[in-house]
């Protein structure tokens, strides 16, 4: 039951009035109306004994969520609940929540007179009245309302009409028949009142026939003349999905477009898109408890309030104490934005869903080339889809249901329809890029003035036409043009430059205007505005279109970048303000990029010579430490008489020193490895070695010389040998044959004399 709520918030089903495909069939005239700012609706809920427990707590749920996911402070609404009477002291129709305007108190009270829906007990009457709920609802639609604000009555039921137990219907054996005939006269007095019908059916068995029945049998025009705004009868299988079905009939008879969600657990950060088109919306979130709360972040992360204005956008939030609240937001900033929902323990088990509700408003930019075309010349139009302020729209989704009419009038012929598609075909030379394209072949009577016109026609989106006057041009001009200007990306306060062609075939000078339309003041600006040619004339003038400053588009310029759309205009003011062009601009306009996008190179450059010098410091540091190894040097003792008494192959040394002690200096002199013995020799880079002495300080031991080490010996350095094994000096011979005590020094090297042995 509480999994339904969560269905009527964050549906994922995408409203069926934004399934077409944009750019087809032409409609008429007379659809290009503006979407409606506010509906009057009905909610009759059925009380029947027949619905189960979760299909009342759903029904319940579900007028409490149109009712707040509302865009429009002006509707307004009536909940009642309905089953039959079955006997003279009870009544079919149960008044819950009187005609309600939804206001910000309006809003609020919705969820407490929602709460009083219930189901019938056995000795309350427990059929299903059709005939008294549609009544009911058209005579609260009807009274006492502006006939032009649509009439919507949404009637959730079992879907099968139930009045025999009913009196009112005559005897029990014609009861049926005479229900189906007033069913039949209530119908028709809907369709009279303007009361559209949208049933939606669940439970075990809806009568599906009977539910189009009374679709049909409403009112058939909705908010806009498109087939998605016609009522249509829902059927669900359960629960569970009365929310999202509800969800896309309020949207579709509204003319509401609808964004599902995501949807977890508490705590968790959701998020919800919200087009660039979008005027007024509601972001509704499903609590699932009322415990969770929830906090609104827009694009940019800013944290906003829930009542008042911020910055460009105003804010009412309502329903915040119960499992359903919807925060409505008028100017929202378009981008993705985040609904931080939290619990606490023992409240998390439940997920959150999201969802958002909003009506737009699009705006075209009309374009004919050539803008003055002579008699019996091709033509192209084009239809740039953009934002009220002039950025162009990225996503198609944003206009998917879009029709688009465009007709060609003027002197001297019939009007001709144009067919104008988005379908990358014929003229329209990319699909889905927003630019609506056809071509129309002047007719050869046209004389003197043209105008081609566009309607642009959407669900959830207000019609927009727009038209461009243009004239018949004579056999030569006598100023021609052509405006070439690159695609090219630009950041705030940048330019985009081309060239003008320009050719005065004229005796006369000419003042050429030069101006950029279709787009918001102060967003895209041409220099020079003025150029001024000389009679005869012809060359290339510099045009430069500069990007405003990065203030002027505040929350709008995000990471994405935006796309501003504009039309280059060239009037010729001297023959008549005569257009010579009017060339489509698009102009990709992202941030300002940072220290490391512009000098990414400079970074990586140093980043590598640092890595090289590191790399030539730690080579030399270890050639070095290699140049100092004592290892593989041959440490000889010489006595008095010149002999060498023994020799010693010097191992790997503690931070470049090996360490040693002469053993029996007197008897059996040796060498013998010590950690912390009185000597250490270190290799010198110069050649040869430095010896250390226990408080005597270094002296330096060439490769043929010795130094002092007792009073009776000397330390020399022998033939140099990395082996493990020393090799005997040519030039010495051991003082005696005899095999002296061996024995092992610290790093496993027998002494010299165990070497001969």
């Amino acid at each position: 039951m509480r999994r339904a709520a969560v269905c009527v918030l964050g549906g994922a089903a995408v409203l069926a009035s934004l399934q077409a495909p944009a750019g087809l069939d032409p409609v008429p005239a007379a659809a290009a109306k503006p979407a409606f700012a506010s509906v009057n609706y009905a909610v009759a809920v059925d009380e029947s004994a027949s619905l189960a427990p979760a299909d009342m707590k759903a029904e319940k749920a579900a007028a409490a969520r149109i009712a707040l996911g509302d865009v429009s402070s002006s509707s307004h609404v009536t909940v009642f609940g309905f089953a039959a009477a079955e006997s003279g002291d009870q009544r079919a129709v149960d008044p819950v929540c009187p005609r309600t305007t939804l206001d910000a108190a309006g809003r609020e009270s919705i969820g407490g007179c929602v709460g009083k829906l219930r189901s019938r007990k056995k000795n309350e009457g427990t059929g299903t009245d059709f005939p008294s709920a549609i009544r009911q609802g058209v005579h609260e639609l009807s009274a006492g309302t502006d006939p032009s604000v649509p009439r919507v009555l949404f009637l959730l039921t079992d879907g099968e009409m139930d009045v025999t137990g009913s009196p009112q219907y005559g005897d029990a054996a014609h009861r049926e028949a005479e229900g189906r005939q007033q069913l039949d006269r209530e119908l028709k007095n809907a369709a009279a009142q303007g009361v559209q019908i949208w049933p939606l059916g669940f439970g075990p068995a809806p009568d599906k026939a009977q539910l189009d029945r009374m679709a049909a049998g409403g009112y058939q025009k909705g908010c806009v003349e498109l087939p998605s705004a016609r009522p249509a009868a829902g059927k669900v299988s359960g629960a569970k999905d009365v929310g999202p079905m509800l969800e896309k009939a309020f949207a579709a008879a509204h003319c509401l477009r609808y964004q599902p969600g995501t949807s977890e657990r508490p705590p968790a950060t959701l998020e919800i898109g919200i087009s660039p088109l979008a005027t007024v919306g509601s972001i509704v979130v499903d609590k699932s408890d009322p415990a969770v709360t929830v906090t609104y972040l827009d694009p940019s992360g800013h944290k906003v309030p829930t009542s008042g204005t911020y910055r460009k956008s105003r804010f009412e939030l309502a329903g915040a104490g119960d499992t359903v609240e919807a925060l409505k937001i008028t100017d929202p900033v378009p981008g993705v934005w985040k609904v931080k929902a939290e619990a606490p323990e023992g409240h998390r088990s439940l997920p959150v869903g999201v969802s958002v509700l909003w009506q737009g408003e699009l705006r075209g930019a009309l374009t004919m080339n050539p803008p003055s075309p002579q008699a019996g010349q091709q033509a192209t139009v084009t239809m740039r889809l953009q934002t009220r302020e002039g950025y162009e729209i990225k996503d198609p989704h944003d206009y998917a249901g879009l029709r688009v009419r465009s007709e060609l009038t003027g002197d001297g012929f019939a009007p001709q329809t144009l067919r104008l598609a988005d379908d990358g075909k014929g003229p329209d030379p990319k699909g889905s890029d927003g630019s609506f394209t056809g071509s129309v072949e002047i007719p050869k009577s046209a004389t003197g003035a043209l105008k081609v016109s566009g309607t642009l026609t959407a669900s959830g989106l207000s019609a927009d036409t727009r038209s461009e006057s243009g004239q018949i041009a004579p056999g030569v001009l006598p100023v021609t043009t052509a405006l070439t200007l690159p695609p090219a990306d630009a950041h705030p306060g940048g330019t985009v430059t081309g060239n003008l062609a320009v050719h005065n075939t004229s005796g006369t000078r000419h003042t050429l205007r030069l101006s950029v339309a279709d787009i918001q003041p102060g967003l895209l600006s041409v220099s020079p505005a003025r150029i001024e040619l000389k009679p005869g004339e012809s060359g290339t003038r510099k045009v430069t279109v500069e990007v405003a400053p990065e203030a002027v588009f505040g929350d709008r310029l995000d990471d994405d970048g935006l796309r501003l759309g504009g039309t280059v205009t060239v009037v010729d003011t001297t023959d008549h303000d005569r257009t010579l062009v009017r060339s489509p601009l698009s102009v990709p306009v992202t941030p300002e990029p940072g220290i490391w996008a512009k000098y990414w190179w400079a970074f990586l450059s140093a980043a590598a010579l640092i890595a090289l010098a590191a790399g030539a410091v730690l080579a030399w540091l270890r050639q070095r430490r290699v140049r100092r190894d004592p290892f593989g040097l041959v440490l000889q003792l010489v006595s008095e008489d010149g002999d060498i008494v023994a020799e010693h192959p010097a191992g790997h040394g503690h931070k470049q020193w090996y360490a040693f002690a002469v053993v029996e200096p007197h008897r059996s002199p040796r060498i013998e490895r010590r950690s912390h013995g009185p000597y250490a020799v270190q290799r010198s880079p110069e050649g040869g070695a430095v010896l250390r002495k226990r408080g005597g300080g270094r002296t330096r031991l060439p490769a043929r010389g010795q130094v002092p080490l007792t009073d009776a010996l000397s330390l020399s350095l022998g033939e140099e040998t990395r082996s493990a094994k020393v090799r005997r000096p040519r030039s010495a011979r051991p003082r005696t044959t005899t095999a002296a005590t061996p024995a092992a020094t610290e790093g496993g090297s027998a002494s010299t004399y165990e070497s001969y042995r």
